[in-house]
């Protein structure tokens, strides 16, 4: 009904005072309370509600356009998530409502309907908070510091991994357990934003009482079609089984680190909370290693103040770790600092919970070797959220322009320093193995389990034959020069020429100088390859160990699936391959000592 239909239907015989023009709703607002408070009426004339005399004047019904329920519920299954970051999503709400005491549970039947829980002892909710909180775009919160931010997290995290999620609730043990549950496939029939209210049945009560007690929250995801990367051909099999959990032991990984504030007891920064995935507990996994890293940033670059668009200003805080390389730790420190190309980088709080690991974020380039060692820990609060856009999966940052302009300022020393540690160290150790070092590749060639190669069996150094068991079967090799090599470099071993002239070739190597044959590759150092790439790549230990991984894979496959027929074959790849490297890299020049010396 428009406003002037109102004025000659239900608006006529009514008592109304001139209202000045109004450029906003709260002024109109404040006009018509200032109405409604005088209360001037006419014999015979009624006075109206003021929302009866708002909702006329202001509501077009032509220009309400409700989304539809279907499309846009299924639509907001695809905003991002992955399984991790969903199941935090709910974590934090848990984290939020007080809970100390957090469960996730992974359930799946003979047919293989899966079923995920989660549990806690937070302060709850009754019906009415419940039905509100079911809400897409639920109420903001009291304490907006709380882990949670848009009041979509619960929907839109748990619609992305399954087609029904349940969530019961109570605020006391004298209450009764709310229960309210979205499902998506009763949307689509109804295409309408209807929840469902059903009965609490006695196995849910019982449930709930198992894992949350007095008081608490459940969240069960049912309908689980998101949760694997793939369909398995016996549903609820062993193979399936294991991938779910796989999937839980890798959540466990996600929380370790995304939570390991709250998981740390001697972390005083944010409150205690035990977190348990299928019974076991979650142990904090702190990035900084703080027992073996050095903080090298300066108290005076620590704080940054930043001003928003209102005037108001809040500071982040910066901290920098340099951790030890990895032949520096024994295996178990290496398991804890887990040093690797991308957990380099910012770390990245919101409220003391990590929601970006690693990477450089546009203030340097992208990850390399030479700064892997280097970590950055930035923390800011929720009165920052817009400054650094964080996203409604709590999973993404920007930074500034201005912001990734200061932050290099500040961290370009500290990156130098990494980078020059990292390399004076592999210095040290190259020199002291004559050139480049295949130390690493040869080892971790010799710790990976499941290599597909060849099993040798026997060898004639007289007629220089082999006999192997590859794919083929029984095969015997021809020309095969057995080295009594290094144990240190039983995979890969760099020769000074080979006749050949061929970059690489197979070989098969004694173990401890036994006649039991190992795989093996021989490298010629006399090729263009060597000389111009791996020289100049020398300082660089990833790229030595993908080189070396490279040409011993060639050689592992060549054994593997050669025969009396097939070795000519091999023999004029290798050839090929060779000379075709050779006529590529004759415009390159031999590397000069600022090339070996890392261009300093």
């Amino acid at each position: 009904m428009s406003y002037r239909d109102l004025l000659k239907g239900p608006m006529k015989g009514v008592s109304w005072a001139p209202i000045r023009p109004c450029s906003n709703h709260s002024a109109l607002l404040a006009t018509a309370s200032s109405i409604k408070q005088s209360r001037i009426v006419k014999p015979n004339h009624r006075v109206i509600q003021l929302e009866e005399f708002l909702g006329a004047c202001m509501t077009d019904p032509s220009l309400v356009n409700n989304p539809d329920a279907d499309r846009l519920i299924h639509g907001l299954r695809d905003t991002g998530y992955n399984f991790n970051t969903a199941a935090a999503d709910i974590i934090d709400n848990s984290i939020a409502a007080g809970a100390n005491r957090i469960d996730a549970l992974f359930d799946m039947d003979t047919e293989g309907r899966k079923i995920v829980t989660f549990a806690d002892n937070g302060h709850g909710m009754d019906a009415e908070q419940l039905h509100a909180a079911m809400r897409y775009g639920a109420p903001v919160r009291n304490n907006l510091a709380s882990l949670g931010k848009f009041g979509l997290g619960l929907k839109t995290a748990s619609s992305s991994v399954c087609r029904r999620y349940t969530v019961y609730s109570r605020r006391s043990v004298d209450q009764p357990i709310a229960k309210l549950a979205w499902d998506l496939d009763h949307v689509t029939e109804v295409n309408q934003w209807e929840m469902l209210r059903e009965p609490v049945t006695d196995e849910e009560e019982e449930r709930f009482e198992d894992l949350v007690g007095e008081r608490g929250t459940m969240v069960v995801w049912q309908k689980c079609d998101r949760i694997l990367d793939r369909e398995y051909s016996a549903p609820g099999g062993t193979h399936e089984m294991n991938a779910l959990k796989r999937k839980a032991a890798s959540l466990s990984r996600h929380c370790a680190l995304v939570y390991y504030r709250f998981l740390d007891g001697t972390d005083r920064r944010e409150r205690d909370i035990r977190l348990t995935i299928d019974g076991e507990e979650v142990l904090a996994w702190n990035p900084f290693y703080l027992e073996k890293s050095e903080q090298v940033l300066d108290e005076k670059h620590q704080r940054i103040p930043l001003e928003l668009s209102n005037g108001e200003v809040h500071e982040a805080t910066m901290r920098a770790y340099i951790l030890p390389r990895a032949k520096e730790l024994s295996k178990e420190e290496q398991g804890i600092a887990r040093i690797a190309n991308h957990a380099q980088g910012f770390y990245i709080h919101r409220e003391g919970r990590v929601i970006h690991s690693g990477g450089w974020l546009g203030v340097f380039g992208g990850v390399e070797p030479h700064t892997s060692l280097l970590r950055i820990e930035f923390d800011f609060g929720h009165e920052l959220d817009d400054a650094f856009r964080v996203d409604v999966k709590k999973s993404r940052i920007l930074f500034d322009p201005a912001l990734e302009d200061l932050l290099k300022e500040i961290l370009q020393p500290i990156y130098r320093e990494a980078n020059n540690r990292y390399r004076n160290k592999a210095r040290q150790d190259i020199s002291g193995g004559g050139g480049v070092d295949h130390s690493a590749s040869n080892t971790n060639i010799d710790n990976t389990s499941g290599r597909k190669e060849p099993r040798g069996e026997s060898y004639d150094e007289k007629t220089g034959e082999a006999t192997i068991q590859n794919r083929k079967g029984r095969v015997v090799l021809h020309n095969v020069e057995k080295s009594d090599v290094d144990p240190g470099s039983v995979y890969i071993q760099p020769v000074e020429f080979l006749p050949s002239g061929d970059l690489y070739e197979p070989a098969m190597y004694p173990v401890g100088g036994s006649d039991v044959l190992r795989t093996g590759v021989r490298i010629n150092r006399s090729h263009d390859f060597y000389t111009k790439i791996y020289m100049r790549a020398q300082d660089n230990g990833y790229s030595i160990e993908g080189m070396d991984y490279l040409l011993w894979a060639l050689a592992a496959a060549e054994l593997d699936n050669t025969n009396k027929d097939l070795e000519p074959l091999f023999e004029d790849i290798r050839e090929e391959v060779s000379t075709n490297l050779k006529r590529l890299l004759r415009v390159l020049p031999l590397p000069d000592e600022e090339d070996l010396n890392g261009g300093e």
